[in-house]
């Protein structure tokens, strides 16, 4: 029993396409029963007049945004709407192999709480400009999560409805929706398993826009931070200024300049005063956990 939630936002060229080979894929698999649920998050192309016309397919429900809400909230609307606990969620423009699904889905029925398709491929790394900033985002969640992550937003997971319920007043509403769902996961001990997947080329224009859904992204990982671990983003500045005492230090040593020293004091005091104040969020988290 498989509810597959797709968000969908001006989707035109690809639709039709990824529900055709979601039905081919799901009939070669033999599982029964499943259901695709289609979240049309106020499109403003043709995409709501195709899925008019498979408004008649048994399995398919769509509800319509009235305008865009955004990917996070199309999957939270979407994962409410269905019927069944295992959740499947792909994006509308055919990037993600679908019939990778069986893979997915035989490490899921080991008993992790979510798996991944961890994205591979020229398409997924085809911008010399995302690089970088995948990797910053990258080392901040592994930092935060305090172990590996292959792939932080991929968009095509298995999980349970029933557990990802009760992260959603602390999931992200847009882009970054899947980025705060790792982090939500790792953090409060869930089990998270990726399978390798080829990236395909996306059909239609890309919504994402870099700068500001990085910095979207960034602001949830803090975010994140703060209310699982706060401690953490403390001991991240307190490194910080620690690195810059140090700094300082050497510029004293072998510079003979005063302010390097003065430089490494007052970053060593920061760094202490920081760890400090880490200490102090972390009690007070314990105490609102209890």
């Amino acid at each position: 029993m498989i509810s597959i939630v797709i968000p969908a936002y001006n989707e035109q060229g690809a639709i039709v396409t990824t529900i055709n080979q979601i039905q081919k894929t799901m009939d070669e698999s033999q599982v029964s029963p499943w259901e695709i649920v289609i979240v049309d998050d106020g499109s403003l192309d043709e995409t709501p007049v195709h899925l008019k016309t498979l408004c008649d397919l048994p399995y398919l429900t769509v509800i319509r945004h009235p305008h865009n809400l955004g990917y996070g909230r199309s999957l939270k609307d979407g994962i409410l709407a269905a019927q069944y606990d295992t959740i499947v969620i792909t994006d509308a423009d055919s990037t993600y192999p679908f019939e990778k699904l069986r893979e997915l889905l035989n490490e899921y029925e080991k008993g992790f709480d979510m798996v991944v398709g961890k994205r591979t491929g020229k398409f997924y790394r085809e911008s010399i400009i995302k690089s970088p900033l995948r990797k910053i985002l990258k080392f901040l969640v592994e930092f935060t999560a305090g172990r590996s992550v292959p792939d932080i937003n991929s968009g095509f997971r298995v999980f349970s409805k029933s557990t990802v319920k009760e992260y959603f007043k602390h999931l992200c509403d847009t882009f970054s929706f899947t980025t705060s769902m790792t982090l939500a996961y790792m953090m409060t001990g869930k089990t998270v398993h990726y399978v390798d997947i080829p990236y395909h080329e996306r059909q239609g224009q890309t919504k994402v826009r870099l700068v500001r859904d990085s910095l979207r992204t960034l602001q949830y990982i803090l975010q994140a931070i703060n209310y699982y671990n706060p401690l953490k983003i403390f001991l991240l500045f307190a490194i910080l200024c620690f690195i810059g005492a140090l700094m300082g230090f050497a510029m004293s040593t072998f510079f003979g300049l005063r302010s390097g020293f003065l430089l490494g004091i007052g970053g060593f005091l920061t760094c202490i005063i920081i760890v400090c104040f880490g200490l102090i969020a972390d009690l007070l988290k314990q105490i609102m956990d209890k």
